[in-house]
């Protein structure tokens, strides 16, 4: 398994927007993002802080991808 780095929510969502995912709408500090195939999640960016282990793994599975292809995006 590959060890994946830790981000910040405003890096994990550059790094989403090289896949094709688009901010549909913005509350407060959560990003909702958007594929144009239907695939969605929400990205917190909280400054200074990284997203967690947890929530990193939901925002993947949500994205549909996994961490072969996340890490071609890096």
């Amino acid at each position: 398994m590959t060890s994946l780095p830790s981000l910040t929510g405003k890096e994990l969502l550059s790094i989403l927007k090289k896949a094709s995912f688009e901010v549909l709408r913005v509350k407060g500090s959560h990003h909702f993002i958007h594929h144009l195939d239907g695939r969605s999640t929400v990205v917190p960016v909280h400054s200074g802080e990284t997203i967690g282990p947890g929530l990193f793994a939901k925002i993947l599975r949500d994205c549909e991808l996994n961490r072969e292809q996340f890490q071609k995006l890096l």
